[in-house]
């Protein structure tokens, strides 16, 4: 018999996964400052990722969370244009502090999304990503960190804070992996958003590939 009917759907916002109806996404810190010394990947592979991960948020209506450092001190420029420009409407939230957790305004926009399940990217690995992590995983948060979208000082940095986070709980995932995880069924209707992702994403991919 041909399958080409959708598999009974798990409760979404109970589901052990993730789905467009029990996380909510962070980003934070993706400012030319912090790009321009992250060497365990390339800046143009992680913005990238970070814009399928906006993209696939925006198509599957999960809430975003985008967070600055030291732009109201005149310290810093916010985040980068092409950033912004895939989060319409979403607001920055800056802050003085490395750690994004202990911001009031940033933690109660979390908490404020009523989601559990974070999925989070931030420049850089060991800091303004693995803090917040640690933090948000000691208060009973699951924590997802996209492990392709983020970068730090150096190979050692980015590695050993994934250990580090992981060690914790953390359960780090790939950009397109949280697409597959969200849309879940090539059945469902609501697949059509991660394929008009994947028709943009892929190219984009052979591209920076080949340039490498």
């Amino acid at each position: 018999m041909a399958k080409t009917q959708v598999e009974p759907i798990r409760d979404s916002k109970s589901d052990r996964l993730l789905t467009p109806e029990n996380c909510a996404v962070v980003l934070i810190d993706y400012q030319p400052e912090q790009y321009s010394s992250v060497t365990s990947s390339s800046p143009e592979a992680i913005t990238m990722n970070v814009l399928a991960v906006c993209k696939l948020a925006t198509a599957y209506d999960i809430p975003v969370i985008l967070s600055t450092v030291a732009v109201d001190m005149g310290v810093n420029e916010g985040t980068i244009p092409e950033i912004r420009e895939a989060l319409p409407g979403v607001e920055e939230i800056d802050r003085t502090g490395v750690n994004a957790w202990e911001d009031e305004d940033f933690r109660n926009a979390v908490i404020a999304t009523g989601r559990k399940k974070i999925v989070i990217g931030a420049l850089w690995t060991e800091v303004c990503l693995a803090f917040p992590t640690l933090d948000m995983l000691g208060e009973g948060y699951e924590v997802f960190p996209v492990a392709d979208a983020v970068g730090g000082i150096s190979s050692v940095a980015h590695d050993r804070a994934f250990d580090r986070m992981i060690q914790a709980g953390a359960q780090p995932v790939t950009a397109i992996s949280f697409g597959c995880e969200i849309m879940r069924n090539w059945a469902r209707e609501s697949a059509d958003n991660l394929r008009h992702v994947m028709r943009w994403y892929f190219p984009e991919k052979r591209r920076l590939d080949k340039e490498a």
